[in-house]
């Protein structure tokens, strides 16, 4: 007769095996997996240690380039801008060293810079567009007459162009010594600008920029740089604005500009100030903008070339 204490052995005895099983099948489907695993890391690490290894061989090939461009940069450029006046203006986030190598650059090329403009943060910001547009409407010297556009941009290079560039037809400054002076001090007390002392019109200009603007407002920020070098370009002989790695994005100042067709097709722009062949093409586009000729330079995807009078990419 079958009892009550078989029955519990045997149901106890299937389910004992049935963990055991469970058990050993998981145990060796663990150890599978984790072999495959094992084997997919070993690849992955192997496909990490490639990529680094060629970027460590570009990132070389380029520092070699830029030690040929900023060696032979200099004899480039040489007498291109032979007795041409320039004036460097540079936002709150453009790099002293751009500046400083650009200024080297554009005395080996024959040129002078007349002086220095920095836009502060505050130029640029869109909570303070309208103290700005009110100051350079008040500050407008009677000879000069304001674009019809009403962002601040173009508003403040409709006051600053004619300011810092002299007449491209007759070669005179369109402001007096004494209403550009009380224009940037104006401009300086509102928070905006800081010129360099004695600073003199010229027949060409620069505005460096720094990279992607970012944050609240970046946009903004970069429209309102774009729209105010595109009315400076239009003050005078030629204009380039020329920016870091970033610059031409969709919020980076240059970007903004290869946007809009109107403007590049007087703008030259440069995307790569931070390297030593950057700074070469910004004095080789200024030197095509007395020409009136204008481009797009550099090695973002929207640039059409690396260089004027190089090939198109």
């Amino acid at each position: 007769m079958i009892s009550l204490r078989y029955h519990i052995i045997s149901i106890s005895a299937v389910f004992l095996a049935l963990a055991v099983g469970v058990v050993l099948g998981s145990t060796t489907l663990s150890r599978s997996l984790l072999s495959g695993l094992n084997n997919e890391n070993e690849d992955l690490a192997a496909q990490v240690n490639n990529l680094q290894t060629e970027k460590n061989a570009q990132d070389a090939r380029l520092a070699d380039a830029d030690s040929f461009a900023a060696a032979v940069g200099p004899k480039a450029v040489q007498g291109q801008l032979a007795q041409r006046t320039v004036v460097l203006v540079a936002t709150a986030d453009a790099k002293p060293a751009d500046r400083d190598a650009l200024k080297a650059l554009v005395a080996n090329a024959g040129g002078t810079v007349t002086g220095e403009l920095q836009l502060t943060t505050s130029f640029s910001d869109p909570r303070h567009a309208d103290q700005l547009k009110d100051i350079v409407v008040r500050l407008l010297p009677a000879g000069v007459q304001l674009p019809t556009a009403s962002d601040p941009g173009t508003l403040a290079g409709g006051l600053l162009g004619p300011l810092m560039l002299i007449n491209k037809d007759t070669n005179k400054p369109q402001a007096s010594a004494d209403e550009t002076a009380a224009a940037l001090s104006g401009l300086t007390e509102g928070g905006f600008v800081k010129a360099s002392q004695g600073l003199q019109p010229a027949q060409l200009a620069i505005v460096l920029t720094g990279g992607a603007a970012s944050g609240d407002g970046a946009g903004d920020r970069a429209a309102t740089v774009a729209r105010f070098a595109t009315q400076v370009d239009r003050s005078g002989a030629g204009t380039v604005l020329a920016g870091d790695a970033g610059s031409a994005s969709g919020t980076g100042p240059v970007g903004v500009v290869r946007a809009d067709t109107a403007a590049t097709s007087i703008l030259s722009t440069v995307d790569n100030l931070q390297t030593s062949s950057g700074r070469v093409v910004t004095v080789l586009a200024l030197v095509e903008q007395l020409e009136g000729k204008a481009g797009r330079y550099g090695d973002a995807g929207n640039a059409e070339r690396p260089a004027p009078g190089s090939p198109t990419e």
